[in-house]
């Protein structure tokens, strides 16, 4: 059927305009059988193409009818009216399976509520049960209310924070993000979010108290864009002037991380797959500026992140990794909602595996899932978009949220149970630039001056270029413009609106309709839907006969929008937002702020804004006659109009971008401030440069790692000869040493800071080489050995290069297993062991060989860990119900303590075929607001449950950030498969082995469930960065290790 694409949207057409619509307009019923029998061709031509009146699908019909041939045109039409039948049950197959989704969701979330209760139940009196239950109760006040009512405890963002020097990190990873001449509409990426995080930054960086802002994005290299985007920095905006120590790096800027294809422009969809290689590339330039910022107002102290907030899900998966290395609070603007568009993509009949293919839908909201577990906070436009969009997602749920918040503020026990808070803020607007044109007779004369003097070809008074050609399509420029502006995307609405003008004889006598769909070339060069849009608004022109009265130019730049504004102002035009939803709406509170009243939808953002702005009038949008309606009544009554111009313009500045980022500073200021709890600046750090490789990060106090020998961390409490090793170590670096005791300074740092921060290199093995029983296989050792061997074959590197063992095993599993092949632990320079919850270091030589613990990465992910007898108790009751069955007569998995510890609760599976895939055990968790890390391991014979922040990879940028060893210059030795977290392991900046036909199997079968996104939506093919081996020989591994440095010195 390669040729009958027209079929296809023929059928959709008709299936569009409904089937109660065909009902209405047959004349009389139809006799649907001839002869006794069913005639399919009489069906067709009688009930279909008979009463619908489109055009596009009577050319449709005439392309049938011109069939030649008499069989061959039956046949056609007979297969068309079938496929018309199945679709129109598919329909209703998708719409019954919708319905029976939400119910079940709707069914689980009431017994999560209930098992959260049962669970947290006991910590409370009677009177704080009936307080909550109060609170829930007040959930119907509007949200000007609410929001007044939580900033109302808040002490507000003021000119006394003038000392603080923060340093504020926004991320928005798609599109074209610059500061001057934005293409804004060039593509579906680079629209309002553009815009708005560019303005948030430049907005932030005038408040006071705040030093530096970075916007991070992607830096493109391309002859596709223009070469300014390439370019590493941009600077927005300087320091505020009135700053008396402004540094060479205070202000707003661009800065632009290399990752993904360096010559190639990719939509958002196509990005997910290097999110890592991006994570750890703004990792090192934080990790530098810090240690700049420190230098310039730090006092010498590293200055972090104030607040890490990530714009969209692509930055909400990146932001929350960041937060988790640097352990600082991290918020998160969602802009447009994966599950939303979910929704409405299914309603318009498109098939799971179509919208995942084509917009990596899964992926996109597991993004958004991860960013709700790691969010401080979230802000949102409006509260529709709290209650109706983020109430979608596993990883929030109103009521919980409101029954955890009392439990926090009495400071009552929450058993490891968190849910982000949602704040409304509002996006702000730069009013500077607006001119708003003052009401008087002198206007309409003023606008009748350069209109009449267009006509007739002269031109006494200038007028913006802009305004010459919206007029040039008006026969009478005179009347008032109705302006629309916005992409030519379905979900706008623009065919409705342009039917509701083309309709109505009174709207046309009336007013002029301007509509503003982008910028544009050739149409056929752009997407499907947004040539469908533009086509059919030239079709639906041609019916009506607009010619004279309907502007559509082809390009304008951002600079012409406020003078598209302030035109339809003068003509005391209106605005119009028809979209079927709108997130938020900034193109209103724009028009508002150039004194044109309203007409916008009545779903999502515009009530907030209307209710705030009080500027016009709310419709439904799929009602054309509404929107007829209430363009005339806004048009022709003159004083209605008035007042809501007036209206508009007194409580704009409730938009303003200071008013916005005072409300934000308020709100980030109460979340729970984190930071790296290290100190940075002993005198071991005085090393000679060319000693002190890697210096992104320097650290200081010498034992400020708070060591636990052996391990032992239930020895740390009794520590008074900790303190005195501390005082002495202290006292000893408080002596100045000798001009010439670079050597004695040098062993002195050796031997007392890991080795770590003297590595130019870090082979990390992380092959989960495992029996069918779940121990570790003896071929592991002779692998180990190898890499060992092969690093020393080379010798300008061979004493800066360091070694690190991560595995699922507990240390002391681990180190037994390498002793029984005479390995010793202190040939490595760090364990991270049973699956990332734990992080070793051999001690100095003097002490045996013993291994510490590093407990400030313990603090480090302690991070909304809940270790409890409730999360086992939760963990427990997940493993031993089915959905499908219910509680299961035999527990697949038993609790093995030997490997658990303070930080991962470890169970050996029995049976792995009962076990819950990690997304599903994972999304049961969100729901019941419990943020952990679960994974299988061992071949699928354990299971660990360890913190959000905890992970083999995300222990090697605690090492870069700890430590100073750079991830980029990290080796990881790897399977082809292993545990679940195997996929983080083989994606970021570092270099990657993998040794092929030694781990046959791994757990990764019990990682997705069916439904969910695919390995390549996370892992990119052919990485130059990824070698792979046959054989784990010396010599392969040495030549493997060669290539991947020359790969990344390119």
């Amino acid at each position: 059927m390669a040729g009958n694409e027209w079929i296809n949207g023929y059928l959709e057409a008709i299936l569009s305009t409904g089937a109660s619509n065909i009902e209405e307009q047959k004349p009389a019923p139809v006799t649907l059988k001839d002869g006794g029998h069913f005639n399919p061709t009489k069906y067709f031509v009688e009930e279909v193409v008979a009463s619908v009146d489109e055009s596009d699908l009577y050319r449709t019909w005439i392309k049938v009818v011109a069939t030649r041939n008499t069989r061959e045109r039956s046949s056609r039409l007979e297969n068309m009216c079938w496929r018309i039948w199945h679709l129109t049950r598919k329909k209703k197959q998708l719409e019954w399976e919708e319905g029976q989704r939400l119910t079940q969701r709707r069914i689980e979330r009431e017994q999560v509520r209930r098992d959260a209760a049962e669970d947290m139940s006991e910590d409370l009196s009677e009177s704080e049960k009936g307080d909550i239950l109060g609170e829930m109760a007040q959930s119907n006040e509007t949200s000007k209310k609410t929001f007044q009512r939580q900033v109302s405890n808040l002490e507000v963002w003021s000119d006394d924070k003038k000392e603080k020097k923060l340093y504020i990190v926004l991320i928005s990873m798609h599109g074209l993000v610059r500061g001057e001449n934005m293409e804004l509409g060039r593509d579906s990426d680079t629209g309002g979010q553009i815009k708005y995080v560019v303005e948030l930054a430049r907005a932030l960086a005038q408040m006071p108290g705040v030093y530096r802002v970075d916007l991070f994005t992607r830096q493109i290299s391309s002859p596709e864009v223009d070469w300014s985007y390439g370019e590493p920095t941009e600077m927005l905006s300087a320091g505020q002037d009135d700053d008396d120590c402004v540094g060479e790096s205070s202000g707003a800027y661009i800065i632009r991380i290399p990752f993904g294809p360096r010559e190639k422009y990719l939509r958002k969809e196509l990005l997910w797959p290097y999110i890592r290689e991006f994570v750890d590339g703004a990792l090192a330039h934080i990790l530098n500026m810090s240690k700049v910022l420190g230098e310039q107002v730090g006092g010498g102290q590293p200055v972090w992140p104030y607040v890490i907030h990530g714009h969209y899900a692509d930055a909400g998966d990146s932001a929350a990794l960041l937060s988790g290395a640097l352990n600082v609070p991290m918020v998160l603007t969602g802009h447009s909602l994966g599950r939303n568009k979910l929704e409405q993509l299914l309603k318009h009949r498109q098939s799971m595996e179509d919208i995942n293919s084509t917009y990596k839908m899964m992926r996109r909201i597991e993004a958004e899932e991860l960013s709700l577990d790691a969010a401080e906070l979230v802000i949102t436009s409006t509260k529709q978009e709290i209650e109706e969009q983020w109430g979608l997602y596993d990883g929030f749920d109103v009521k919980l949220e409101k029954v955890l918040r009392a439990r926090a503020r009495r400071g009552v026990n929450c058993h490891g149970r968190f849910m982000p808070r949602m704040a409304v803020i509002p996006p702000g607007m730069d009013f500077s630039n607006v001119v708003t044109q003052e009401d008087g007779p002198e206007v309409d004369a003023d606008l009748a001056q350069i209109t009449s003097s267009t006509v007739e070809g002269n031109s006494p008074k200038t007028m913006p270029p802009i305004w010459s050609e919206v007029m040039r399509f008006f026969t009478n420029p005179h009347k008032p413009m109705i302006l629309a502006l916005s992409r030519p995307d379905p979900k706008k609405n623009i065919i409705t609106l342009l039917k509701a003008f083309g309709e109505s004889r009174p709207l046309r006598e009336l007013a002029n309709l301007t509509l503003i769909m982008g910028n544009r070339d050739d149409i056929d060069e752009m997407s499907s839907g947004n040539a469908s849009v533009l086509t059919t608004v030239l079709k639906i022109v041609d019916k009506y006969d607009l010619y004279g009265q309907v502007a559509y130019p082809k390009h304008h730049k951002q600079a012409d929008v406020p003078e598209i504004y302030r035109f339809a102002a003068k003509t005391r035009g209106v605005f119009i937002n028809p979209a079927l939803v709108e997130p938020f709406g900034l193109t209103l509170i724009e028009a508002a702020a150039h004194g044109l009243p309203m007409v916008a939808t009545k779903n999502g953002g515009p009530v907030d804004i209307h209710r705030a702005l009080n500027n016009g009038l709310l419709v439904d949008p799929h009602d054309q006659q509404a929107i007829t309606n209430a363009l005339l009544k806004l048009l022709s009554d003159k004083t209605m109009w008035q007042e809501c111009r007036k209206n508009g313009l007194k409580n704009i500045h409730l938009f303003s971008w200071p008013e916005h980022c005072r409300t934000y500073l308020t709100r980030v200021a109460a979340c729970r401030m984190r930071h790296p709890q290290w100190q940075t600046s002993t005198p071991g750090d005085d090393l000679p440069a060319e000693e002190s490789f890697n210096d992104s990060l320097k650290d200081v106090q010498d034992m400020s790692l708070r060591l636990s020998i052996d391990g032992d961390l239930a020895g740390i409490s009794a520590g008074h000869d900790m303190q005195d090793q501390v005082k002495r170590v202290l006292m000893s670096r408080m002596k100045k040493p000798d001009n010439g005791s670079n050597d004695k300074l040098q062993d002195n740092a050796v031997g007392k800071y890991p080795l770590l921060r003297r590595r130019r290199m870090l082979i990390v093995i992380a092959l989960d080489f495992y029996k069918s029983t779940g121990a570790p296989d003896k071929s592991m050792i002779k692998i180990v050995q190898s890499i060992m061997k092969a690093a020393q074959l080379d010798p300008q590197n061979a004493k800066t290069t360091g070694f690190a063992l991560s595995t699922a095993m507990p240390m002391s599993e681990a180190v037994d297993f390498l002793k029984s092949g005479n390995i010793q632990a202190k040939d490595f320079d760090a364990l991270i062991c049973s699956s990332g919850s734990e992080v070793y270091y051999p001690c100095t030589p003097t002490e045996d060989g013993k291994l510490v613990s590093d407990m400030d990465y313990v603090a480090h992910i302690d991070y909304r860990w809940g270790y409890d007898e409730g999360l086992k108790k939760t963990i427990w009751k997940l493993m031993n119900t089915s959905e499908a069955e219910g509680k299961i007569s035999s527990s697949p998995v038993v609790e093995d303590s030997k490997s658990s510890n303070s930080h991962c609760i470890s169970y050996k599976i029995k049976d792995p075929s009962k076990v819950r895939k990690v997304d599903d055990l994972r999304q049961k968790l969100r729901m019941r607001g419990l943020r952990c890390h679960p994974m299988y391991c061992r071949r699928s014979t354990s299971m660990q449950v360890v913190p959000l922040l905890a992970s083999r990879a995300q222990a090697l940028r605690y090492l870069f950030v700890r430590w100073g060893l750079n991830v980029a210059n990290m080796y990881v030795v790897v399977g082809e498969t292993g545990d679940t977290d195997y996929e983080e392991l083989i994606t970021g900046t570092h270099k990657t082995i993998i040794i092929k036909g030694v781990v046959t199997k791994g757990s990764e079968e019990v990682l997705r469930s069916p439904g969910s996104y695919h390995r390549e939506d996370v892992v990119q093919d052919g990485s130059p960065i990824v070698v792979q081996i046959s054989e784990p020989t010396e010599n392969n591994i040495a030549s493997a290790l060669n290539q991947l440095s020359q790969a990344g010195a390119m």
